[in-house]
């Protein structure tokens, strides 16, 4: 919310979701949010090009698949662009659902968009989940992926259907068997996918272990942090558990594809001092993905 306000990304959404701080921050605050903020910046345009080039190659004759999604807005921000698939859908806990479900009955800007894009029968809404013919929200566990599958079935999955599954700082909070058990059921359910995973990367080394510490004092726990080493083990992790092919950079790479007039627009937006530091967190946060492809798209 704080990086949108500035500028840094365009997203008329996120406000109906996360008030504004209203407090003034003292300014070594404001310096660490301006280096989270481009890093936010980096993460939103690069996991934001590899959905479209996905949509693009399958014509939006696919479906979405964002695992722990909480808030996120993309499916209103796609609509905005012309590019829904042909369902797009969020799984987190029973508990953030409810919440989200909230914000949208009680908000026209949020509900609206879902009705416009709806047809058939009544749109379906309870405290727990929400389904529309393009849009369906369910509470689920993500570490069980049978009920995870029966729940997506009942919301009308359709596994022959290409599928992208987005997981943004969601594996790592799960062991890594519980991560692959996901992983594995998403390989071997669909004949054509691919997976984007966002999270750790590095995470051996000291500043890695500061960050761990860090989360851990707040009680955040990285279940999964051992996979997070590196690049490859990152790879490897999803060519183990069924992907065929399988790519990951680290965030200061991302940041250098981006096209160079938007960063240098979005660098003025804020004095960034922090420049060592702000190396330092994206070298420690990448993007992966992998594909299976029975139909050479």
């Amino acid at each position: 919310r704080f990086a949108v306000s500035v500028g840094y990304w365009k997203d008329p959404y996120i406000q109906y979701f996360v008030r504004q701080a209203k407090e003034r921050k003292a300014p070594e605050i404001n310096r660490g949010k301006s280096v989270c903020a481009a890093g936010y910046y980096a993460r939103v345009h690069g996991v934001s090009y590899l959905i479209k080039a996905f949509l693009e190659k399958t014509e939006c004759n696919c479906q979405i698949v964002n695992l722990g999604a909480g808030m996120d807005t993309l499916f209103w921000r796609l609509k905005d662009e012309n590019l829904l698939p042909r369902k797009y859908f969020e799984v987190d806990f029973p508990m953030i659902v409810a919440r989200k479900i909230h914000n949208i009955k009680s908000k026209p800007p949020l509900s609206k968009p879902i009705m416009e894009s709806h047809s058939g029968d009544s749109l379906l809404i309870d405290s727990h989940s929400l389904d529309s013919s393009r849009y369906s929200i369910v509470g689920a566990d993500l570490r069980f992926s049978s009920d995870l599958e029966e729940k997506l079935k009942k919301h009308s999955l359709d596994i022959h259907l290409p599928t992208l599954l987005v997981a943004e700082c969601v594996l790592v909070y799960m062991t890594p068997q519980q991560s692959a058990s996901l992983l594995k059921w998403a390989a071997s359910t669909f004949p054509v996918a691919m997976v984007i995973n966002y999270e750790q990367v590095n995470m051996r080394d000291r500043f890695g272990q500061i960050m761990i510490e860090n989360l851990q004092r707040r009680q955040c726990n990285l279940a999964g942090v051992e996979l997070c080493s590196s690049l490859d083990s990152q790879r490897e992790r999803l060519l183990g558990s069924g992907w065929e092919n399988a790519h990951a950079v680290d965030m200061m790479k991302v940041y250098s594809f981006l096209p160079q007039a938007d960063v240098k627009r979005i660098e003025a937006l804020e004095f960034l001092d922090e420049k060592e530091l702000f190396e330092q967190l994206m070298q420690h946060y990448c993007i992966c993905w992998a594909s299976r492809d029975s139909s050479n798209l």
